[in-house]
């Protein structure tokens, strides 16, 4: 068996930040949020892509 430590008590962690760059970091999540939408459009069109071309293959065979 391991070793057992002590449970600790949770620390809050304070941090600082200054406004222009919290302002740069939702910028950086607002690109963020659209490129992860535009991946994701893209994925769902290719799966359905290749579900068509899948059934039609079937189709010919």
């Amino acid at each position: 068996m391991g070793t057992l430590l002590p449970a600790t008590r949770p620390q809050t962690l304070y941090v600082t930040v200054r406004r222009d760059e919290l302002r740069e970091l939702k910028e950086e999540r607002d690109q963020l949020q659209k490129k992860v939408a535009h991946l994701t459009l893209m994925l769902l069109q290719s799966q359905q892509d290749t579900g068509i071309a899948g059934g039609a293959q079937a189709q010919i065979a």
